[in-house]
């Protein structure tokens, strides 16, 4: 990803955000989801993204269609050999096209040759369908909840956890 993805990535994290979550947090959140707001939050991530973060964007046809961020994991006062994907989307117009999928393999793959035993993530509890991407994927729920807040609304989510093969 480079810096001028940062207003594609922006456009492609609310239409997922909208079309994944509906249902699943407050309406009037999603319907408020503001591109400009969010175009200035990639900008800022991107240029202060720490030691490790990565961000990565999937093409079609010259075009981002997806994108995906890893990096340490963010959880616990200590520092662990953990992975953690922090984000992951595909626009709806691409979905169940093999994008995400190329997407986690890469954000996998580059993290077990850095040395990363396993991925952790996190996942909307009541996201059936994002559970079963991951599933698939080799990833299974560790036991970890919490919830957020979103418009004074408590959404639960889950840890999931997946081993990292050292690449060959």
């Amino acid at each position: 990803m480079t810096f001028a993805d940062c207003e594609r990535v922006a456009e492609i994290r609310i239409r997922g955000w909208q079309s994944a979550y509906a249902g699943l947090i407050p309406q009037s959140y999603l319907d408020g989801l503001d591109l400009a707001d969010e175009i200035s939050r990639r900008r800022a991530h991107f240029e202060q993204a720490g030691e490790g973060v990565l961000n990565l964007v999937a093409e079609s046809s010259g075009k981002v269609v997806g994108w995906s961020c890893h990096g340490p994991y963010r959880g616990g006062e200590l520092p662990t050999k953990d992975a953690e994907l922090y984000a992951i989307y595909v626009h709806p117009d691409h979905l169940s096209q093999g994008v995400g999928q190329a997407l986690l393999r890469e954000s996998t793959a580059r993290c077990a040759t850095a040395g990363n035993a396993r991925m952790l993530l996190w996942v909307l509890k009541e996201n059936a369908q994002a559970r079963r991407f991951y599933e698939r994927a080799g990833f299974t729920p560790d036991g970890t909840e919490e919830s957020w807040d979103v418009a004074g609304v408590a959404v639960p989510e889950v840890r999931y956890s997946g081993p990292l093969a050292a690449a060959p």
